[in-house]
């Protein structure tokens, strides 16, 4: 032990008579883990780990005069610590002393914090702009953890504990969705890091960056069958892009750098594993935090210049051009509209990209294919040329081949992916629109639609609402859909999940300033409570936060709305409940198949909400709508709205 004044005293039990005679408990001092244990008249206090395989020991029992460990039955003096038949295996004891009714326990004084491996890890990952992470904090990524905990404190990394790791995965794939900058979720060795499989495989397919951090087991009793046991690197190898595990000799920081730059770049995802052994070795004197100085070159990349002059030939003949834009034009609409308001032609934007222009502009034409409208279907086959900016060209969109096709995309690959087109345009959005404003502005043959463009949205805004008079009073997807398009704000970001809801929320939903966020490619359901999360991180109270569910998708990640209260977040929840599994349904039906296995048996959502510390709000009637959503709109903090509607009514 040391000297008396390198100790520390701390109060352990503020009340000695809580500790009955016989009987051991766990207790803390500073960071100590102290079994304490009254026995014979004295109290004692010991290390809390068993020498064994540290078990608690103040989870165990005073049997026959002996300290049993609950783990594994391993005995000790309850005084001294020592172990019966001569071993040599005893156990740590501390000085104790008893003032008034109080318990003091002496601990030698805290040496200053030594850096770790993983304090290098995760300070090089903040410096590389990752600040915030969605997780769950587990026994195999306690040192990860605690790196997190110091940059937290620094205020330089923010952590959000969650239910569900699936629920940290989408999360971090919403905050990157909409910030184009990836977050980071984490979860511990085995179940922890495959239920974030999920969501990393969401972000894969849509193009975001995402950076999965995961603990492991130690790395000597890998291939044994050990508790938690998971190969993660192996598991990982389809979905991650960087995929690597960490070790005591890895170059660290260097490792770090590499996964985000991967994430970056490549859009893609990115994974590291730490087994617990090397999480809290102490980091190599050489090593230190990088940053991201001279790491990653500008993307302002310019297209092939004989690629860029067949582009502008084609646009200066074309008459009526239409301009197409995924979700991979996002960050570049407003170069975008000008554009097309120099040619006055439509602006179409797939399901992805829904929201990225205003239907309340006099160019928007709203979203392309199943999830669509005429509007947008009529102007493409219309059309004598297509412009496509950032979309995948997916079959869900239905991007028609027989039409003459100017590609323009970071990606070489995503260039006539499916099929050829007339131009691949390969170049940064940004840069290749200079070029194309430059060589056609005041040079092209187009005429003017938008006179047309207004007379198609009135035969459609005409079938809209001879579609929410057919459904009467009763309470519809469309009915749901329109008081939002009259209650939502403007500037709000909504996450929207998958199934009859969101094909309804894509016809019948008509966004101004408004983000959009989804599981595009993967459509997985359960994605839009989380999502909305990752978007509150990204943009706190700057913008409202919404998200739009049916009742399936609410129930995957139902305990989310605890995190929603617990960090307060501002976050609006409409769930549509019919009871069932509606999409699923009719595929059945257009299967010809009978309906099974769809039905639902839900809580009260809305109690549920209540329950948790939201505010909760049910409607059943139509009229009632519009009240609701302003309550739910006016509302400080996290708040659901469940509407039940009618299962055959979308």
């Amino acid at each position: 032990m040391n000297s008396k004044k390198d100790k520390v005293w701390y109060k352990v039990l503020d009340n000695k008579d809580r500790l009955k005679e016989g009987r051991v408990q766990t207790v803390t001092a500073g960071h100590q883990g102290i079994c304490l244990t009254h026995y014979k008249g004295k109290f004692s206090a010991l290390d809390n780990k068993c020498p064994h395989q540290g078990g608690p020991l103040g989870e165990g029992s005073i049997e026959n005069g002996l300290l049993r460990c609950p783990w594994h039955g391993w005995d000790f003096d309850p005084c001294t610590g020592l172990p019966p038949g001569g071993y040599d295996d005893g156990v740590t004891t501390f000085e104790v002393k008893e003032e008034g009714n109080a318990i003091f326990v002496a601990i030698p004084e805290e040496q200053q914090h030594v850096e770790t491996i993983s304090d290098v890890m995760i300070e090089t990952m903040v410096n590389w702009g990752i600040d915030t992470v969605f997780g769950m904090v587990g026994h195999s990524n306690l040192g990860v953890a605690d790196a997190m905990r110091r940059q937290e404190k620094l205020g330089k990394l923010r952590y959000f504990g969650i239910r569900h790791e699936g629920a940290a995965a989408f999360a971090a794939s919403g905050y990157a969705k909409l910030t184009g900058k990836p977050a980071a979720c984490f979860g511990i060795a085995g179940p922890g890091a495959t239920n974030m499989f999920t969501g990393m495989w969401d972000a894969k397919v849509d193009r975001t960056p995402l950076l999965a951090l995961s603990g492991q087991i130690n790395t000597q009793v890998m291939g044994t069958g050990a508790f938690q046991e998971v190969d993660l690197v192996k598991a990982f190898n389809t979905v991650a892009e960087f995929n690597h595990a960490v070790h005591i000799n890895s170059r660290h920081s260097e490792l770090m750098s590499l996964a985000v730059k991967n994430a970056l770049i490549k859009r893609d995802v990115s994974h590291i594993t730490f087994p617990d052994e090397v999480a809290f070795t102490k980091k190599p004197e050489y090593e230190k935090a990088q940053t991201p100085e001279n790491r990653i070159t500008p993307f302002n990349i310019t297209p092939p210049q004989q690629m860029t002059q067949k582009a502008v030939a084609l646009l200066k003949a074309a008459k009526r051009p239409v301009i197409i834009v995924g979700h991979g034009a996002r960050f570049n609409m407003d170069a975008i509209i000008a554009y097309a308001e120099t040619l006055h032609c439509p602006v179409i934007t797939t399901f992805k990209g829904k929201g990225l222009i205003a239907d309340s502009h006099e160019l928007g034409c709203g979203v392309l294919g199943r999830s669509g409208t005429p509007i947008a279907s009529w102007f493409m086959n219309e059309s004598d040329l297509l412009l496509v900016f950032g979309a995948s060209f997916s079959n869900h969109t239905g991007i028609t081949p027989k039409k003459p096709i100017i590609q323009v995309d970071f990606d070489p690959m995503a260039l006539s992916k499916f099929h050829k087109v007339d131009v691949a345009l390969w170049g940064e959005i940004s840069e290749t629109l200079k070029i194309i404003v430059r060589e056609t502005i005041g040079k092209t043959q187009a005429i003017d639609q938008r006179e047309e463009i207004s007379h198609r949205w009135k035969i459609w805004k005409e079938e809209k609402e001879s579609r929410l008079k057919d459904k009467g009073n009763a309470l519809s997807s469309i009915a749901v859909f329109d008081a939002m398009n009259k209650v939502t704000p403007s500037n709000a970001v909504i996450a929207v999940d998958v199934g009859n809801n969101t094909y309804s929320f894509g016809r019948y939903f008509e966004p101004k300033n408004q983000s959009i966020l989804m599981s595009g490619y993967l459509g997985s359901i359960g994605f839009a409570l989380p999502a909305a999360m990752g978007a509150w991180a990204a943009q706190g109270d700057q913008r409202p936060i919404w998200s739009v569910s049916g009742d399936g998708g609410l129930g995957q990640y139902l305990a989310e709305i605890t995190t929603l209260v617990k960090y307060d977040m501002n976050i609006k929840h409409i769930v549509l409940n019919n009871s069932e599994l509606g999409k699923i349904s009719k595929e059945q039906r257009a299967a010809e198949l009978d309906v099974w296995q769809t039905s639902l048996h839900n809580p009260g959502f809305a109690a549920y909400a209540e329950n948790c510390g939201a505010l909760g709000i049910k409607v059943e009637k139509k009229e009632d709508l519009i009240s609701a959503m302003e309550k739910l709109r006016d509302h400080k903090g996290p708040a659901l709205l469940e509407v039940i509607t009618d299962v055959n009514l979308i």
